[in-house]
């Protein structure tokens, strides 16, 4: 089953690399410690940012955003790292969604945020709401948004 979900999230990455046609990849930090302000991530939670890192592989992305918390960076470190990019810090409340389209058109971006500004970032960049906060057990979130010319979709994978 494993190797299915892996094709598939492989095609579509593919796909949406092709031509220019814009993929922005949004996630969730990984588990954290425990409910302070700044934790870092636990055992389980560095784990899945390796497992970030394998499903993201074969994605040719250009850009690794990640809001200045710990838990976030430590999630995007594995992927950035391995395509050799540096993380670019952003404000969910002020990041500039459409100088970000403008600056990565044709290109894959992810970014790493938190339950509540995730979804709400890929419903601006959509610009319908779609998608609710993630519930706080849940880590294994990718939403995808394609953008091809006026032509924007939107799928979320769970439990990855």
């Amino acid at each position: 089953m494993k190797k299915i979900v892996y094709a598939f999230v492989f095609l579509v990455f593919t796909l949406g690399a092709l031509g220019q046609t814009t993929s922005i990849y949004l996630i969730r930090h990984a588990e954290k410690v425990d409910n302070s302000k700044n934790p870092d991530l636990s055992k389980a939670g560095l784990e899945r940012a390796e497992h970030w890192k394998t499903i993201l592989s074969q994605v040719p992305l250009k850009a690794v955003y990640s809001t200045d918390f710990l838990r976030t960076v430590q999630t995007a470190s594995p992927t950035a790292t391995s395509k050799n990019l540096e993380i670019i810090k952003y404000d969910p409340k002020t990041i500039d969604l459409e100088q970000l389209k403008k600056d990565y058109k044709g290109q894959a971006v992810l970014i790493v945020g938190h339950s509540n500004t995730t979804p709400d970032l890929v419903n601006k960049i959509i610009n319908k709401k779609v998608y609710a906060p993630i519930d706080d057990t849940v880590f294994g979130n990718l939403y995808i948004i394609t953008i091809s010319g006026n032509e924007v979709s939107h799928q979320l994978l769970q439990g990855l």
